[in-house]
C-alpha cells in the first residue's frame, strides 16, 4: 500500500502533505427529468476533447505514485536540480522497482525530470516543463501557483479562441452547429437548476467544440488542452466559468454569428465571453434560428429566452 511516512533526511512529503492539494470537485442540484438535450456521455466527450496523458490515470499504484510525484515537483516541495533515488522512492511508498522506474518515465516525457547516466534522476526547472500537459495544468491549478496558471490560461484562450470563432464562422458543419447549440441550451437549462458540474461540462464541450471546428489543424490540436484545462481553471478571472444568464446571451450569440457566418462578430462576441464583459456594444448579428430553437439573445442583462425542447 501506498504511504507519505518519512525520515527526517528523506526529502519527500511527510502525513498530510501529498494531500494538501486535493482536487475541488463541483457540486450541482439533481437535475430534473425534462426535454432539454440530455448530456449523453459527459465523460467520454471531455475525454475525447482533452485526453490524458498515458500513465497518470486509473492505474493503480503506478497513476498514484505519478500524482503524487508530479504534485510534489510542480508545487515546489521538490525543487529544481533535485536528486530522485529510485530505491528512496520505492521504499518511502512501498512500490516496487518497477512501479518506480515507470512513473519516473512519465514524469520525464512531461518534462519534470530528467535521467542522465552517472547523475541519476533530477528535477527539472519549470522551462523545461511541458506546460501544455493537461497533468500540469490540473497539478498547477491545484497548487501554489494557482493564480499563474489561472491567469496564464485567460491570456492563452483570450489569444486563440476568438481567432478560432472568426475562423469557423460560416463552415461549421450542420452537427457541429447544432452540437453547440445544444451545449448552450444544457448550460440554460443548468443555470435554472442551479447545476455548475453540468454548466462547467457543456461549458468545456463548447469551447472544445469551436476550436476544432476552425480548420485549422493546430487549433484543433489545442482544443483539448484547452477542454482539459476548463475542467480546472476556476476562479472569477475565466468570464465564462460564472453560470449566468448574460453569460448564456454570449455563447448563443457566438453561435448565431457562426450560422450565419459573421466572421468578426463571432470573433467580438467570443471575446465577451472571455472577457465576462456585458456584450452590449458589439455588433449585431443575425438570428438565423439555426439550431437555437428560435431563443432570442440580446444584450447581456436582456430577457433570455429558453429555447422550446426538443424531442429526442
Amino acid at each position: 500500500m501506498m504511504t507519505s511516512a518519512r525520515s527526517a533526511d528523506s526529502g519527500l512529503a511527510g502525513p498530510g502533505e501529498l494531500d494538501r492539494y486535493a482536487y475541488a470537485e463541483s457540486s450541482g442540484t439533481a437535475r430534473t427529468t425534462s426535454n432539454v438535450p440530455a448530456w449523453q456521455g459527459s465523460e467520454a466527450d471531455i475525454n475525447r476533447a482533452g485526453r490524458r496523458a498515458a500513465g497518470s490515470r486509473g492505474r493503480g499504484l503506478h497513476g498514484q505514485l505519478v500524482q503524487q510525484l508530479g504534485q510534489m515537483i510542480v508545487s515546489g516541495d521538490l525543487g529544481a536540480d533535485r536528486p530522485l533515488v529510485p530505491e528512496e522512492i520505492g521504499h518511502r511508498f512501498e512500490v516496487s522497482r518497477t512501479v518506480v522506474r515507470e512513473s519516473l518515465r512519465v514524469l520525464e516525457a512531461k518534462g519534470l525530470v530528467s535521467a542522465r547516466p552517472n547523475v541519476g534522476t533530477r528535477v527539472r526547472p519549470v522551462s523545461d516543463w511541458n506546460l501544455l500537459d493537461p497533468d500540469i495544468i490540473e497539478w498547477r491549478a491545484f497548487g501554489p501557483k494557482r493564480e499563474d496558471q489561472r491567469r496564464e490560461l485567460r491570456e492563452l484562450r483570450s489569444t486563440i479562441e476568438p481567432l478560432a470563432a472568426r475562423l469557423a464562422a460560416g463552415q461549421v458543419r450542420d452537427e457541429v452547429q447544432q452540437r453547440l447549440a445544444d451545449m448552450v441550451e444544457i448550460m440554460t437549462h443548468a443555470v435554472g437548476q442551479g447545476d455548475t458540474l453540468t454548466f462547467s461540462r457543456a461549458d468545456a464541450e463548447f469551447h472544445g467544440q469551436l476550436l476544432q471546428a476552425a480548420g485549422n489543424r493546430m487549433l484543433e490540436h489545442l482544443s483539448g488542452i484547452v477542454s482539459a484545462a476548463l475542467q480546472v481553471s476556476g476562479g472569477s478571472g475565466t468570464g465564462c466559468d460564472v453560470a449566468t444568464e448574460a453569460s448564456i446571451a454570449q455563447h448563443q450569440r457566438v453561435v448565431d454569428a457562426l450560422a450565419s457566418g459573421e466572421g468578426a462578430a463571432a470573433e467580438s462576441a467570443m471575446r465577451h465571453v472571455l472577457s465576462g464583459r456585458p456584450d452590449a456594444g458589439a455588433p449585431p448579428v443575425s438570428q438565423p434560428g439555426v439550431g437555437s430553437g428560435g431563443s432570442a439573445t440580446g444584450a447581456a442583462g436582456a430577457d433570455h429566452v429558453v429555447p422550446p425542447p426538443r424531442e429526442h
